[in-house]
């Protein structure tokens, strides 16, 4: 029991310096695990042997991982992508397969060799791609994207492969195995089919399959219905792990993967009420053991292998990278992935996967496989994946930035129009904006800096100009001098702020409408001389809050009320906010007067909302006068 403490502490040490370290110096935690794990075992060597035996645990993470994949997986969802699911990811995991095998068999490898390997380096790692995406605030481009519909088919294809792989046993290793299992001892692992015909085998993973859809569907809803009542979040906490330890159990007595069992159950339970529930309580499990399997990964490299083969393989990770790129690259340009996100698809997936460990396991237990090929796959498969991050870091530092600099390099349109309104920035706000002027009859000259943003308004008709709202000679070109406002929606609120100082300095009577992204970004637009500031989140605030009021019960009048109210105290104490707050240093501003008044803001609020307004009523309100006492009743009769 000391010596599991012990390991425990080690692991657990590992992943807490190793990790926020990586993440500041922006490797990604996937990065930080696999480097807490090579520096713990095959650089100190505090870990050892345990490490295989603690894997097949940590790849629980895998298994709980992809079932909360699946949970977000509507069936209609899958029939809606099914171009991009079975079109693109059904020729990325053919062609790598196809080209592995190919140059497989050109070094002499047999066709039922070189078939399995190609099988297992088709894959990509669905743990790492899918946590850095996160991470990096990739996950809604377009490259991501099309990435998760390729990691989607991968998943789903690993289940045939777990069915196809056996048949290509060679008679060799089968006869070797034999052998020495009747000169040795041998442990058989708990199974339903072993020494089951091929028929009988089939029928039963037909029959298991089925059992996880129907019993998913028509089953688990009952269950959980009688689990919610108790309101005991531990035990439905106990559920949902029972609910995927059990399922990955019963793939692994039929000799399929776990995960693919509980992915399978996930899509299932995509439709459930109780999808949230149990998102919520999987999600630490998954996150912690998903980790371990990433130290585990890094603790597991034989650097003795890998001294003795260097060369090979070195050469082996670098060819299967370079190989899968291309693959990739040749498919992103056919589907019409573009820019940058064209090389993220490419550099994104150009790994071998986590399912990778699962089929070299599965391909030597069934005599496809040698060992001694296994074992330097293995290390190939972790070298990949070990260097993705790496992949990453070449995307975001080399790559991505020289799209944005031939995007920014692109010349300024020529604008040859002047309007009485400029809008400054053409994204979700500029847009209605916009729109709202030109359907009232008011000219407007519409400038953006971002290419593939104007190119998208000009197909949907508006008429957009490229360029620099900030940049004087553009602003010049667009008639600021004859414009009656200027309306500034940039997302970047530092050179939002210079611009109204330079307009107010230069332009002074024109009228400048500001967004705020915050109340500390309006004071700044209000010191630098905006004129109209509107905070994007305060109206939108305002509404939910009201909307919410309503729902819960409450008279719409007198949440019409509360509202003005609301607003009323807000725009009194506007200037005595504002003023206390530009009084202040940078450092001093939220430790002087500014958050007593701030304090004394949230108590107003509270004693206006709750005052009697019993005929005080402002026009407003006015519209939302009840009618007299028995009005309804003359339509009743």
């Amino acid at each position: 029991m000391t010596g599991i403490f012990l390991q425990a502490f080690i692991y657990l040490v590992a992943a807490v310096i190793a990790v926020p370290i990586a993440k500041r110096l922006g490797l990604g935690s996937v990065l930080g695990y696999l480097i807490a794990g090579v520096v713990i075992g095959p650089v100190i060597g505090l870990v050892g042997e345990e490490t295989t035996t603690i894997q097949h645990f940590a790849e629980f993470g895998v298994v709980m991982m992809l079932f909360l994949v699946g949970l977000e997986l509507e069936p209609k969802m899958l029939w809606s992508m099914r171009n991009r699911l079975v079109g693109l990811g059904g020729l990325q995991v053919a062609g790598t397969a196809a080209a592995v095998m190919a140059i497989a068999l050109f070094f002499g490898l047999t066709w039922t060799v070189a078939l399995t390997i190609g099988l297992i380096f088709s894959l990509s790692s669905t743990a790492i791609v899918l946590q850095t995406f996160s991470e990096k605030g990739l996950s809604r481009t377009d490259g991501a994207q099309n990435a998760f519909s390729i990691l989607l088919f991968q998943d789903i294809a690993v289940i045939p492969m777990l069915a196809f792989i056996p048949l290509l046993a060679l008679p060799e290793l089968v006869e070797q195995a034999s052998n020495l299992a009747h000169t040795a001892d041998h442990h058989e692992d708990l199974s339903l089919v072993a020494g089951l015909p091929g028929w009988a085998y089939a029928l039963v993973i037909v029959v298991s399959i089925a059992a996880v859809v129907i019993g998913g569907h028509f089953l688990s809803r009952p269950l959980f219905r009688f689990v919610a009542k108790s309101g005991l979040r531990e035990i439905f906490t106990a559920t949902a792990l029972m609910l995927v330890i059990g399922i990955a159990a019963l793939m692994s007595l039929v000799g399929l993967s776990p995960a693919l069992g509980t992915f399978l159950a996930g899509v299932v339970l995509a439709n459930s009420e109780f999808r949230h529930e149990l998102e919520s309580n999987i999600d630490p499990f998954k996150g912690l053991l998903l980790g371990l399997f990433f130290i585990t990964v890094g603790a597991g490299i034989d650097f003795s292998v890998l001294a003795n083969d260097l060369v090979l393989i070195l050469s082996l990770t670098f060819g299967v990278i370079v190989l899968k790129a291309m693959v990739l690259y040749i498919l992103a340009v056919s589907f019409k992935v573009k820019g940058s996100d064209r090389w993220l698809l490419t550099l994104s997936l150009a790994q071998a996967g986590e399912f990778g460990f699962v089929l070299l396991s599965f391909s030597v237990s069934n005599h496809v496989l040698p060992t001694e090929i296994a074992s330097v796959l293995s290390l190939v498969v972790a070298l990949s994946m070990f260097l993705t991050p790496a992949l990453f870091i070449l995307f975001d530092k080399v790559i991505k930035p020289r799209f944005e600099k031939a995007s920014n390099d692109r010349e300024q349109d020529d604008i040859d129009e002047t309007g009485t309104v400029i809008v400054a920035g053409v994204g979700r706000v500029g847009q209605i904006i916009n729109r709202m002027l030109v359907a009232n009859g008011i000219k407007t000259v519409v400038l953006d800096h971002k290419s593939d943003q104007v190119d998208a308004l000009r197909q949907l008709g508006t008429k957009t100009y490229y360029g620099d709202a900030t940049k004087p000679d553009l602003l010049h070109t667009a008639g600021i001098e004859h414009a009656a406002a200027l309306v500034i929606a940039i997302d970047d609120q530092e050179a939002s702020v210079e611009l109204v100082k330079y307009v107010k300095h230069t332009y002074p009577q024109v009228k400048v409408i500001a967004r705020a992204f915050d109340r500390g970004h309006g004071y700044l637009l209000r010191r630098s001389g905006a004129d109209i500031i509107e905070s994007e989140t305060y109206h939108t605030a305002l509404e939910l809050g009201v909307h919410t009021m309503k729902e819960v019960g409450m008279h719409p009048f007198h949440v019409e009320q509360q509202k003005v109210a609301y607003k009323n105290v807000e725009d009194a104490k506007s200037d005595i906010l504002y003023e206390a707050w530009a009084g202040g240093s940078e450092e001093e501003r939220y430790d002087n007067n500014y958050r007593k008044l701030f304090i004394q803001l949230e108590t107003h609020i509270l004693e206006a909302m709750g005052s009697d307004k019993r005929g005080i009523h402002s026009m407003a309100e006015r519209e939302w006068t009840p009618p007299p006492k028995g009005y309804a009743d003359k339509f009743s009769e």
